[in-house]
Formats: structure tokens, C-alpha cells, sequence
């Protein structure tokens, strides 16, 4: 039953305008704004208030901002179908000859991502731009929508693989593909790796450092930003090169430190772009 819905809602959003879709995704998520429990609301206010440190008025439109993107971004994803033939004149690449270097060189690549922009997006621009892209996904509990959600990420150009299998990643690594990876969520304490990012100690995943690692691959940090006529642009950084010494731990440690950095520099230039209402720093606070 969902993936018929969802199917069928895709169909009807493919037949509206772009611009009345775009509204009415502003619309609707303003709606269920209020349907925010208030505990996480407030828990995003005051973490985009430390963060960025500005006051809490300011901090508070940040927030119901970066909820309010969601709409739009959903119909946009609806209406792959329409839109897929037309990416690469709604998407530009800056930085694409990072990547384009990086493959080059036979280990493949890893693009460090985060859940700013359209980032569902971003993955088919690149396939659409010629480069062979592996989307790692979070397996979805609602079987009909993970069905539904991965036919459109292929149907776009990207090969899909579950975050859980590790085998599959290394092997499309070794065979030249760029591996894409959402890294900005927190992840359990025996998982992840403590970087100070926004002046705070958090807990990173490992998985963007630990690939690059294994084939001297490079590590793009690389983003999606909404640009204000409506198209996209992603922005992928120079490569990092993880260590490869005798200390594993060290190597890893610090190319996320620098893969945090360039994600930190990105929040602070598009705060409203950014999941606010993800409880970044859970795993830590728990501890503690």
C-alpha cells in the first residue's frame, strides 16, 4: 500500500507545475511545523543557538527554516521522473574536476555528505554528469517506501547499497566507484569516533576515513546548497588523503577532523540548509 501511494502521489506531482508543487510543499511543511514535538524543537533552537551563536529569536527561524525545506525537497524527489532528463540544467557542479581527478586515478572515491540541501539530488546530478555513484542507504522501515525511494535513486543513475553491507562498498570502491556518504548523524559511541566540531566535542562516523584509507582513495567533503532562482549547485571541496601509518586510529581521527571542518564552514555559510532536528549530540550527552 505505501509504495502504491507513494507511486500514485509521484504520478500526480509529475502532472503539476513545478512552481505550484514548490508552494504547496512550503505550504504543507509549515502546516506540520506544529506537529514538531515541542522537546525537539526546543533541543534544535538551542543547539543552533550555540552553534552558531546567534541569539534565539534568530536561532528559532533557522530551525522552523530548515523543517520548512523539507517540502519542497520532497516534491522535487516526487518528481524525478520529469526531472531527471533535465539534472544538469537545474544542478551545477562546482569543484567536478576534483572528482573527476580523484577517479582517474584507478582507487576510487569517497564523497562525505550531509543532510543539507536536496541531497537525494545530488546523487543523480552526479550519475547525470557521467560519474558512477554508489548512494548508501538507510535500510527504510516501511518496506513499500524503501522499495519506492531506491527504484527512484537507480532510476536517476546511482547504484544502491545498504549502510550495512561493508562488503559491497569496498568492492565497488576497488572496482572505481565514487562511494557517497551521509556522515553528519550521530551514531552509537562503540561506532563512532569524538571530533571537536562547532567548538563541541561529537561523535562522527568513521566509514568516509576508514574507505579512503583502505585504497589510498581520495575523500571529498562535498555538499548540495539551493540556489535562490530555484536550481542547486554542489560544491565538492579538494580532495583529503588519509594517512596511512602505522597508527590506524590517528590516520582516521584526523581526516575527519578536516571532513568536520569543511562540513562546519558549509553550516555556518547555509545554517537554514542544514537537519537542525536531528539530536547531534545524544551519544555524547548519554555518556556524560
Amino acid at each position: 500500500m505505501a509504495y502504491c501511494f507513494a507511486r500514485f502521489v509521484s504520478w500526480l506531482c509529475c502532472l503539476l507545475p513545478g512552481c505550484f508543487c514548490e508552494r504547496l510543499g512550503i505550504f504543507l511543511s509549515a502546516l506540520t511545523w506544529y506537529l514538531v514535538p515541542s522537546r525537539r524543537r526546543e533541543m534544535a533552537v538551542n543547539n543552533a543557538r550555540v552553534c552558531l551563536g546567534v541569539d534565539e529569536r534568530r536561532a528559532r527561524q533557522i530551525v522552523r527554516d530548515s523543517w520548512i525545506r523539507f517540502g519542497p525537497m520532497l516534491f522535487e524527489v516526487m518528481r524525478f521522473p520529469v526531472l531527471k532528463a533535465r539534472f544538469l540544467d537545474l544542478v551545477e557542479i562546482e569543484g567536478g574536476k576534483y572528482l573527476r581527478e580523484g577517479l582517474a586515478l584507478g582507487r576510487g572515491a569517497v564523497i562525505a555528505t550531509a543532510h543539507s540541501g536536496n541531497w537525494e539530488l545530488m546523487g543523480g546530478a552526479l550519475s547525470a554528469a557521467g560519474f558512477p555513484i554508489v548512494g548508501v542507504a538507510m535500510r527504510q522501515k516501511e518496506a513499500g517506501f524503501d522499495r519506492f525511494i531506491n527504484e527512484y535513486r537507480r532510476s536517476v543513475g546511482m547504484h544502491i547499497t545498504y549502510k550495512d553491507n561493508v562488503r559491497e562498498m569496498f568492492d565497488k570502491l576497488k572496482e572505481g566507484w565514487a562511494i557517497g556518504l551521509l556522515m553528519d548523524q550521530d551514531v552509537g559511541r562503540r561506532e563512532g569516533i569524538v571530533v571537536e566540531w562547532f567548538g563541541r566535542p561529537t561523535n562522527f562516523v568513521q566509514g568516509p576515513a576508514v574507505l579512503a584509507r583502505y585504497k589510498n582513495a581520495p575523500l571529498l567533503p562535498g555538499y548540495i546548497h539551493r540556489l535562490p532562482d530555484g536550481r542547486h549547485r554542489i560544491i565538492l571541496h579538494p580532495p583529503i588523503f588519509v594517512a596511512r601509518t602505522k597508527d590506524k586510529a590517528a590516520d582516521i581521527l584526523k581526516a575527519m577532523e578536516e571532513v568536520g571542518r569543511v562540513l562546519e564552514h558549509h553550516i555556518r555559510q547555509y545554517p537554514e540548509e542544514w537537519f537542525w532536528l536531528h539530536d547531534r549530540w545524544k551519544s555524547l550527552r548519554e555518556e556524560g
